[in-house]
Parts: structure tokens; sequence; C-alpha cells
């Protein structure tokens, strides 16, 4: 598996920014290539930092059309699938969360780095029946925020951001996540509160 990431590494320097989509969609759908998009990401901006949107922009859209693939199988009776793959009570757990938070279940954890799990939780969305349309949403700003803040580091940092992230994704992607976590808090107390005045 080592040799065949590495060929894939390879492959997706050579064709820049479409390299990047497909990484990001086969990683997101079908393979496991534990962050090989980030560091690639980050690699190819450091070369060329006028290009970071479009190299985020791949990498985005690549993990949305990998991850509605997953979500289409979930939809299409994955429930099977994912109860041959992971144990029942782990499954009956994420989809409870899943069917309790939404779109919040999906986006929080497309912002954890490898080994937090992930395609569970998508499949999980088509099998609990999220709208299309907000889960695609819940995966661009997820993997959105995630992207263009390591283009970001890797426009300020260069090379230093590689070995940054590789010594400190998990603690980066928590404190993320409590960002996103306090700001989606935040609007729903907003939004009752307004909710309240109007009435």
């Amino acid at each position: 598996m080592r040799r065949f990431a590495a060929w894939v590494q390879a492959f997706a320097l050579g064709l820049g920014a479409p390299g990047l989509f497909i990484v990001a969609f086969l990683d997101s759908s079908f393979l496991s290539l534990p962050e090989i998009n980030d560091l690639l990401l980050i690699w190819m901006v450091t070369q060329h930092k006028a290009r970071m949107p479009v190299y985020a922009m791949a990498s985005i859209l690549g993990s949305i059309a990998g991850c509605v693939v997953l979500y289409y199988i979930g939809l299409k009776g994955g429930d099977a699938l994912v109860r041959r793959r992971f144990h029942a009570d782990r499954v009956d757990r994420a989809l409870a969360v899943v069917q309790r938070n939404g779109v919040l279940a999906v986006l929080i954890p497309s912002l954890l780095p490898p080994p937090a799990p992930f395609k569970i939780f998508v499949l999980l969305a088509g099998v609990a029946g999220i709208p299309i349309s907000r889960f695609a949403l819940a995966i661009g700003i997820g993997r959105g925020i995630r992207y263009f803040g390591e283009g970001l580091l890797a426009v300020r940092y260069g090379d230093q951001a590689i070995e940054y992230l590789e010594r400190n994704m998990r603690t980066v992607s928590l404190a993320v996540v409590g960002l996103v976590v306090v700001g989606v808090a935040g609007y729903f107390l907003w939004a009752k509160a307004r909710g309240a005045k109007s009435r």
C-alpha cells in the first residue's frame, strides 16, 4: 500500500491541480490515502504560491465528488454495507449522532485528520437521508476550511508548513473544530434569541 501511495503521489504531482482532484476523490470515496492530499497541497503551493486558490479548490471539489459517491451508496442500501464493515454498536451510535446533529455530524469529521473516522459518517448521511444539497455544502465548508487553511499556511511559511503540520496536524485540526463548534453554537443562540424577539 505504501508503494501504491507513493505512485499516486508522484502521479498527482505530475498533473498539478487535476492530480489533487483525483487524489481527493479517491481518498474520500474508495481508497484511504491518509494525509497525502494535505501534504501534496502544501508542497504544490510552496512551489507556486499564486495557484493556492486553484489547488485548494481542486482538493475541495475532489473531496465533495468522492463523498457524494459514498453518500449515494449509503442512500441506496448502504446500511447493510456499513454493518458488514463496522461493529453494529458503533454503527448504531454513529447513526444516532447523524440523525441528531444532521450536517454537523459530517462537517466536523471532515475537518479532522486521520485516524479520526470520517467515511462512516458520510455513508450514514446517505442512510439517514440528509438532503444532498446540505450534505455537499457541509463537506464543502469543512474541506474548504481545512484546505484553504493549509494553503494559507504554505503561502506564509513555505516548506516549514509541511514540517509543522506533520508534527501538529491533530492539534491544529482540533483547534479548528473547536472554533467551528463555538461559531455554530453562537449562530444557533443568536437565531434563537432573534426568533424570541420577533414573537
